[in-house]
């Protein structure tokens, strides 16, 4: 099957590494204990993480590059990037009625992971130039995105699983896939609320235990309808629109012809 980017060894290793760093990222008021001194810095360790996946979601995406990403799939990037980006504003702040999720999944489905990851990374950011959402969420959000469509592209089967089972597959993918991102994102945002400003919010004080429980409270009081939306409208268009958008990106990945290399020959005297 064509990708749009072959992951060598190195690109892998890079990206199992900035994606244990995210991880870090979104999860650490759950991984300090109370006794350690994050919990002193608790308004500022996002700052530092959102500062620290700029640079390796940067180091990622060039690796990614290096290992394949020619002229054709740049165009591709740029044309799917594009449209996520203009689809990211429609619905905006109407229940979760964001229709470029189904096409990350469409994309990372039939481009691979590690396009897949690229693609994630550049909508999000391109969309948050588009609506003014730059802040300290916005790698957050690219990495979180990279993952969500990079996740499509690991879903087994494309060779063999193709139509109806196909489309069913990836809707349930996006929709549980839309949960785990808004949940993601919950992380990255609940430890900017003030310990004293809400007994849902982040307590560097209390154990794990207690925390989770905060953090669910946060999550079903706050995105939990967001976040169904999100989900049901990705099942939806992925259900409906889903099989002519996939037989679209194999006909363009065929006749792009990704893997095919370009020779020059010396001209005849």
């Amino acid at each position: 099957m064509t990708r749009a980017v072959r992951l060598g060894p190195r690109s892998l290793l890079t990206l199992a590494l900035v994606s244990a760093v995210g991880v870090v990222a979104f999860g650490w008021p759950f991984l300090a204990p109370p006794t350690s001194r994050v919990g002193t810095h608790t308004q500022d360790a996002p700052w530092l993480f959102a500062g620290l996946l700029v640079l390796l979601v940067a180091v990622v995406a060039a690796a990614i590059a290096e290992s394949g990403l020619g002229p054709k799939a740049v165009a591709m990037l740029g044309v799917l990037a594009a449209t996520g980006a203009a689809l990211r504003p429609i619905g905006a702040g109407t229940a979760g009625i964001e229709p470029m999720f189904f096409l990350m999944v469409l994309s990372g489905r039939v481009l691979g992971p590690g396009f897949g990851f690229v693609l994630g990374n550049v909508t999000m950011f391109a969309s948050a130039l588009l609506t003014g959402g730059v802040g300290p969420w916005m790698p957050f959000q690219m990495l979180a995105m990279g993952w969500f469509t990079m996740g499509a592209g690991l879903l087994p089967g494309p060779e063999r699983t193709r139509g109806r089972a196909e489309v069913r597959l990836l809707a349930a993918y996006g929709f549980l896939a839309a949960f785990a991102y808004g949940t993601a994102m919950n992380m990255a945002g609940w430890p900017f609320m003030g310990a004293l400003a809400s007994n849902i919010a982040f307590d560097p004080h209390v154990g794990v235990p207690a925390n989770l429980a905060r953090f669910v409270t946060y999550c079903l009081a706050t995105s939990l309808g967001w976040d169904l939306g999100r989900a049901l409208v990705t099942v939806v268009l992925t259900l409906t629109l889903g099989p002519a958008l996939l037989r679209a990106l194999r006909r363009a990945t065929r006749r792009a012809a990704f893997e095919a290399q370009v020779t020059f020959e010396a001209p005849e005297r």
